[in-house]
C-alpha cells in the first residue's frame, strides 16, 4: 500500500489477511532483500493494526526499517535508540506509577495514577497562574456541542474523519468536541463588544476527543482523549502583530521554565487538501506570523502544508529522547471562524468590524507535555514538580512518631512528604526512595530527635548533613521559586 521515507529510514504499509506476529516478523526479516541502491538496513519493528476506510474489511500494518549509508551510522543510531529506550516515558511511567491505560476502558484513554496526577495538578496550577498573570481570563466550557456548531465552524466538512460519531439527544445530534474554539467564540458573542474591550483573551483546560487509528496510538504522545491548555485571543487588526509576538514570547518562557531546550520554530502553511479561505488571505496571514517571529530576533523553517484547515500557525517543536522533533506549543492565526460565527466589535468610528482570532496552546496538550518532561528529566522531576519531594526514614520503630510529626510540619509548609514505617532495613528504605526518584531523603535517629533535626540526603548533591526544618526550607526555597509563575508581558 505504499511507503514513506523518514529521517532515519522508511516504513511500508502492507495489506495482510491476518495480523503480523513476532514469528511472522522474523520470517519477513529473513526474506527481506537489499534495495538496488547501496545502503545498510535493518527491519526494526512493526506497528499495531490500522483500519483503512477506503477498503472495507481490510487492515494494514507498518513495518519500520532503519536505513543508513554506512554500517557505522546504523550502529550509532541503534545505540542512541537503546539509550532513548531507557528514557521512554511509557517505561518510566510504569516504574514510577504515573499513568496507565486499560483495555477495559478503551485504547488511547489515559488513567492518571496519584503521583502522575500530582505532577499534572502542579503543571496546571503553574500554567493557570501564568495565564492569569499575563492578562488571560479563565473560562470553562462543555465537552459536547450540537452538530450545527461544528457545521458552522467547518469541522464536519474538514475534520470529520478525526471526530467521533454523534450522540443523539432529544432528537438532535451532538458531538464530543475535537476543539474548544467554537465555545470560546460563543462566550465572546454573548454580549456586544467595543474596540475598548479588545484584546480579549480566554483560557481553559479543555479536554477534547479525536479519533486516532489504533496502530498510531503511543503512550501519552498520541491518544484519543487529551487536555489542551487552550486559549483564544480576539483582537483588532492593529493589535494582531503585538498579540502574536507576546504569545510567542510567553510560549518560549514557559518551555524554558521546565528546563526544556533545543526548540525549533516552524511556520506551517496552507494544507493541500482541506482548507478554507482564499490564497490571498493565507498569504497575508503567513506574512504576519513571519513578522511576529522576526520581532523576537528568531529564525524559522517552513512546514509546507502543515497549517490548520482554518489558518496558518507557528509551531514550536522540541527534541525528544531520540533526537526527533516533537510538536509542543502552537500559535494559530484564524481569519475564517470569526466571520463564520458572525463575530463583531464596534470600532472607533461606530462601524462594526470583524475581530482577528488567535488559537494558542503553550503545552500543546497536558499529556504530550508530560511525556516530554518525563523523558527529558528521565523521571527525576524538578523539585517543585516532584510528586513526593521528601522521603522520611526512621532509624528504628521508636523514631516513627517523630518522623510522622516531621512529615506534618513539612506538609504545613507546602512540602509533599512520605514516611516509610515498614519493617525493611533502613538502607532498603533509602534505596526505595531513591528508586522513586524522590529529591530529598531525611533519616532521623536518637541524635536527630535530641537536636530537633534530621540527616539530609539529596539526589543531586549527595549527603548534606544534619539540618533543622528552618534550615532545610531556606535551602530549597530557590528550587521552590522556580515553580512560581511570573508576569512576562508588559
Amino acid at each position: 500500500m505504499g511507503s514513506e521515507m523518514t529521517v532515519t529510514g522508511f516504513y511500508c504499509n502492507f495489506l495482510l489477511p491476518s495480523p503480523v506476529s513476532p514469528e511472522g516478523f522474523e520470517k519477513i526479516k529473513a526474506n527481506m532483500k537489499a534495495p538496488a541502491e547501496p545502503c545498510v538496513f535493518e527491519l526494526h519493528s512493526f506497528s499495531g493494526i490500522h483500519s483503512e476506510e477506503d477498503i472495507p474489511g481490510k487492515f494494514f500494518q507498518r513495518i519500520y526499517v532503519l536505513a543508513f549509508a554506512t554500517d557505522r551510522e546504523l550502529r550509532e543510531h541503534k545505540e542512541q535508540m537503546k539509550l532513548a529506550s531507557e528514557a521512554d516515558h511509557r517505561k518510566i511511567g510504569a516504574q514510577l506509577s504515573l499513568f496507565s491505560g486499560s483495555g477495559a476502558i478503551g485504547q488511547g484513554l489515559v488513567l492518571w495514577h496519584p503521583k502522575g496526577a500530582m505532577v499534572r495538578v502542579l503543571l496546571e496550577q503553574y500554567q493557570q497562574q501564568m495565564n492569569i498573570s499575563n492578562g488571560y481570563s479563565w473560562v470553562f466550557t462543555p465537552h459536547i456541542g450540537k452538530a450545527r456548531l461544528w457545521e458552522i465552524s467547518g469541522h464536519l466538512e474538514n475534520f470529520s474523519e478525526d471526530m467521533y460519531s454523534p450522540l443523539e439527544i432529544d432528537n438532535e445530534k451532538y458531538y464530543l468536541k475535537p476543539m474548544n474554539c467554537p465555545f470560546h467564540i460563543s462566550i465572546y458573542n454573548s454580549e456586544p463588544r467595543s474596540y475598548r474591550d479588545l484584546p480579549i483573551r480566554y483560557a481553559e483546560y479543555g479536554t477534547v476527543y479525536r479519533y486516532e487509528m489504533s496502530g498510531t496510538l503511543h503512550g501519552l504522545t498520541r491518544v484519543r482523549g487529551f487536555t489542551q491548555d487552550d486559549a483564544h485571543i480576539f483582537c483588532s487588526p492593529e493589535q494582531i502583530e503585538m498579540e502574536l509576538t507576546n504569545t510567542l514570547k510567553l510560549s518560549l518562557h514557559t518551555l524554558s521554565s521546565f528546563g526544556l531546550s533545543g526548540s525549533s520554530i516552524y511556520i506551517s502553511t496552507r494544507p493541500e487538501k482541506k482548507a478554507i479561505g482564499s490564497n490571498e488571505q493565507w498569504e497575508v496571514a503567513i506574512n504576519i506570523l513571519k513578522k511576529a517571529v522576526r520581532n523576537l530576533g528568531l529564525s524559522y523553517d517552513i512546514d509546507e502544508g502543515g497549517g490548520a484547515f482554518y489558518g496558518p500557525k507557528i509551531d514550536i517543536k522540541l527534541l525528544d529522547s531520540l533526537g526527533r522533533d516533537v510538536q509542543c506549543s502552537t500559535i494559530q492565526l484564524d481569519f475564517n471562524l470569526p466571520g463564520r460565527f458572525g463575530m463583531s466589535y464596534m470600532d472607533r468610528d461606530g462601524q462594526f468590524r470583524t475581530p482577528y482570532m488567535i488559537h494558542r496552546a503553550l503545552f500543546g496538550s497536558i499529556e504530550r507535555f508530560m511525556a516530554l518532561l518525563t523523558e527529558h528529566h528521565k523521571g527525576d522531576f524538578l523539585f517543585w514538580l516532584a510528586p513526593v519531594q521528601v522521603g522520611i526514614v526512621p532509624v528504628r520503630p521508636s523514631h516513627s512518631d517523630y518522623c510522622r510529626r516531621l512529615k506534618n510540619k513539612l506538609m504545613d509548609n507546602g512540602i509533599r512528604a512520605e514516611v516509610n514505617n515498614g519493617d525493611m532495613d533502613m538502607r532498603d528504605k533509602i534505596k526505595g526512595f531513591s528508586l522513586e526518584m524522590i529529591p530529598y531523603v531525611f533519616v532521623a535517629g536518637d541524635r536527630d530527635m535530641e537536636a530537633s533535626a534530621f540527616f539530609v540526603r539529596s539526589r543531586k548533591n549527595g549527603k548534606l548533613g544534619q539540618m533543622k526544618l528552618e534550615e532545610f526550607l531556606s535551602y530549597v526555597e530557590p528550587e521552590l521559586n522556580e515553580g512560581k509563575a511570573k508576569r512576562v508581558l508588559d
